[in-house]
């Protein structure tokens, strides 16, 4: 019976082994990214830039189909212009930072749609829109695993300059190190993991591997690494139970995957052990705040 519904299907399937594989790297990958996005309360201009890969990717699809390289291109140059662009208007500006990118997710959402409408069919557009990560070939896993090696060699460089920027980005000032350029690196690494993402999860799904584990895991420990090590294996269990239970629901299985890290989250904010509702029910009545 378990072999039935929790083996036999990676066994029997081989787009169910690279789709397991797929969320494997986008877990080790992308939730090491969604741990600073988190601490670095950048979650939303993160779901933006997720959004802002729609219209690069569009054209690559108005242009050379449903070509992995074209669109894989245009989600990373229409995310790092994003990002550039968004940060010029807040820095030579009055308009904070987070508002020039709620307008640039907007207005990305809005291009993206309207391009892919122009070529495209309704199939093409959910395929874009919210992935297929059952449907990921060698290629694109390919490009999923080469993104979550570079990522991890990435952040091993420049990990404590990010993590001294996340608390106290004055002491980088002090020390005459340049944080923007820290800064600018991991929104390259950002970005270039949501190009992965989008390959299997599509642009409205692409960021939820990545900050919902990452969420869930600062209800249980509160150093950067101890967060990564809890939030890798939720994103990784999220991914292999959403898989398992699209297969045999026959669920689309991106939203599936999701919802699934959707639940750890929930567990995690009632259950966990620093900050969660449990923790603060059961303190003493004169130390709650």
């Amino acid at each position: 019976m378990l072999y039935t519904y929790l083996i036999e299907p990676f066994a029997d399937f081989a787009f169910m082994r690279r789709a397991l594989v797929a969320c494997l790297a986008l877990s080790v990958a992308g939730s090491s990214i969604g741990v600073f996005l988190i601490l670095r309360r950048m979650s939303l201009m993160g779901d933006a830039l997720a959004h802002a890969l729609l219209p690069g990717a569009a054209l690559g699809f108005l242009l050379g189909g449903l070509s992995l390289p074209a669109m894989s291109l245009g989600g990373f140059v229409a995310g790092m212009a994003t990002a550039l662009i968004s940060g010029a208007i807040a820095r030579f500006t009055s308009m904070r930072e987070d508002a020039s990118f709620a307008a640039a997710y907007l207005t990305s959402l809005a291009l993206g749609v309207l391009i892919v409408s122009l070529r495209g069919s309704a199939i093409d557009l959910m395929n874009i829109l919210f992935g297929a990560i059952l449907a990921v070939d060698d290629k694109a896993l390919f490009l999923i695993v080469g993104t979550a090696t570079v990522t991890l060699v990435g952040l091993a460089a420049i990990y404590r300059p990010l993590v001294v920027e996340c608390f106290n980005p004055g002491f980088l000032a002090a020390m005459g190190v340049r944080g923007a350029l820290y800064h600018s690196l991991f929104l390259a690494l950002a970005v270039l993991n949501m190009v992965a993402a989008f390959q299997a999860l599509g642009t409205l799904m692409a960021l939820g591997l990545m900050l919902l584990p990452a969420v869930a895991a600062s209800f249980w420990a509160r150093e950067v690494w101890s967060m990564t090590v809890i939030a890798v294996p939720m994103a990784f269990l999220s991914g292999a139970i959403g898989l398992l239970l699209s297969f045999h629901a026959g669920l689309p299985s991106g939203p599936v995957i999701v919802l699934v890290a959707s639940l750890f989250f929930l567990v995690s904010l009632l259950l966990g052990s620093r900050a969660s509702v449990r923790s603060r029910v059961s303190r003493p009545v004169h130390l709650r705040g």
